[in-house]
């Protein structure tokens, strides 16, 4: 498949993708699947269960359709995530082919970790070279209780067949859970310490399928930055292309340590990623009212100017912030509906 480059818009024809609150956008959240073989008390408690009515994920040529048409509008960073995406028998062939997408020049992914041991070497050589890895506790139990799998060991074997393979940088995420894994506070800062990798910490998310655990466990993210802030940690700028966490560094710390805080006071006045789920729909906010469908236009290569059209005007509907504040956690039934 071959793709003709065009000036079909004028921000395609500056390389940037804005919206009404002047954010631009550098950065695609690309879900493969919603599909997950984990059952993490805070977005799967009961396991995955096929939504009724679904349609099949895309498939690899749609998604590179959809991966150049944002790559013209100036997005250049590409996550590949799910539900759990190397569940995806392409997995390794999308990849590839998004890595050598014109105008991409990152791609990460987000795993809960179970074959990366095994499979960290293909997925560098295919062109990932920046993973997440899921993992909300360091002790063997606890994880097994969150997860609902065994596999700490498993997942840990395959950070280090991560560092090998030269994925940079390795992030770990932790959901900070009150009355959890919160007590591991101290543990986790005293582990980043000694590694060099980045972790984050996330603030439980109300979604529509958690609200009585969201009330049960939500703990603020300024616990954390208070913590570090009291062990000398300091903060760091913010890199191009980056998420969401705001990142501290320690003088005697190999590693980083970042808080993603949703609930913080203007979170959102940084945003600069887009979502698109596993069905084709374009999500401009993780809590927005739901995806609007793009799947129509990437059936063929000669519809990438009209894609890109249609990617633009729907920016331009993006509202300022969520309304978790409110909450409303809009559409997203669970974190592995769209990506996370």
């Amino acid at each position: 498949m071959k793709i003709a480059p065009s000036d079909s818009s004028a921000q395609a024809a500056s390389g940037r993708l804005t919206d009404p609150s002047g954010r631009s956008f550098e950065y695609l959240r690309l879900s493969l699947t919603d599909v997950c073989n984990f059952r993490c008390t805070y977005c799967l408690p009961n396991g995955y269960r096929k939504a009724a009515g679904r349609t099949p994920d895309l498939s690899p040529d749609e998604i590179v359709r959809a991966v150049t048409a944002f790559a013209r509008l100036g997005l250049w960073k590409v996550r590949l995530t799910g539900g759990e995406p190397t569940l995806r028998a392409e997995f390794t062939e999308i990849a590839r082919r998004v890595a050598a997408v014109p105008g991409i020049r990152r791609v990460a992914m987000t795993t809960n970790g179970y074959r990366l041991a095994d499979h960290a070497a293909e997925w560098r050589a295919a062109g990932v070279s920046a993973i997440n890895v899921s993992i909300d506790s360091l002790d063997p139990a606890r994880f097994a209780a969150i997860t609902g799998h065994d596999r700490l060991d498993e997942v840990l074997r395959g950070v280090e067949a991560a560092r090998a393979a030269g994925f940079d940088p390795i992030k770990l995420n932790a959901v900070l859970m009150r009355g959890v894994n919160d007590d591991e506070l101290e543990a986790i800062i005293a582990f980043v310490r000694d590694h060099d990798l980045s972790l984050r910490f996330i603030e439980v998310m109300r979604t529509n399928d958690n609200a009585p655990f969201f009330q049960a466990h939500h703990l603020p993210g300024q616990t954390v930055i208070d913590a570090l802030s009291r062990a000398g940690w300091t903060r760091v700028a913010r890199a191009p292309g980056a998420g969401p966490a705001v990142e501290f560094a320690h003088s005697d710390a190999r590693g980083r340590i970042g808080i993603i805080a949703p609930y913080a006071q203007d979170f959102c006045a940084t945003c600069n990623r887009l979502r698109l789920s596993a069905e084709g729909k374009l999500h401009l906010c993780l809590f927005g009212d739901g995806g609007l469908d793009l799947r129509p236009l990437l059936q063929d290569d000669a519809q990438i100017d009209e894609l890109v059209e249609r990617i633009v005007a729907l920016t331009a509907r993006k509202a300022p912030s969520h309304r978790l504040h409110d909450g409303n956690s809009g559409a997203t039934p669970h974190l592995a509906s769209i990506g996370g």
